[in-house]
């Protein structure tokens, strides 16, 4: 799986996607909303079982009370954890469909350096032009497609490319900037 311009190519097809409202970066920081550039590695599938079936046979289901730490100064730091916690956390059991299907990737996981960025997956997309707060987002019919084929170790290639960076975004790059209200969310 690469990261190109024209969306995620795998398997000779490309994907329409969204990445971070902060671009891509090398230097990815907690809450600095970028996608990392790098080789990551899906590590885990997560899914809502109420809501679809299975996407693979590795896939685990989101329960009501799982959550994943992104407090930099907690012990739990990018890592699942389970209700409650006092401590930022995102709820992965969403009361909108955003995290249905959640790939898990090796970004700063399992073993977290504080403030090295958290919670990086790839998921459903909000709407087309909308971009996340460091994630990759793909239209629901196309991670479902994906999630049934891919398997544990999968690569992601996310190559450092100019028109994705902030200061240079060219229209439909996913990474422009998006309203104050909306970067309280953390997908």
């Amino acid at each position: 799986m690469r990261l190109t311009p024209a969306g995620l190519l795998w398997r000779g097809r490309r994907y329409p996607v969204e990445i971070g409202r902060g671009g891509l970066s090398t230097t990815k920081r907690e809450g600095d909303g970028a996608t990392p550039v790098g080789r990551l590695r899906v590590l885990g599938m997560l899914w809502r079982a109420d809501r679809l079936a299975r996407p693979a046979p590795w896939a685990r289901p989101i329960g009501p009370g799982d959550l994943w730490c992104d407090a930099s100064g907690h012990p739990a730091y990018n890592q699942p954890v389970r209700a409650p916690l006092k401590a930022s956390h995102e709820r992965l059991r969403r009361p909108d469909p955003l995290y249905d299907i959640l790939l898990i990737t090796d970004w700063n996981y399992p073993q977290a350096t504080p403030g090295k960025g958290s919670a990086i997956f790839l998921h459903q997309r909000r709407r087309a032009g909308f971009p996340t707060a460091g994630c990759i987002a793909l239209r629901r019919r196309d991670l479902i497609e994906i999630a049934r084929q891919l398997r544990p170790g999968t690569e992601i290639l996310i190559p450092d490319l100019a028109c994705f960076h902030l200061a240079k975004n060219i229209p439909g790059s996913g990474a422009a900037p998006r309203s104050a209200a909306a970067k309280g969310d953390k997908a």
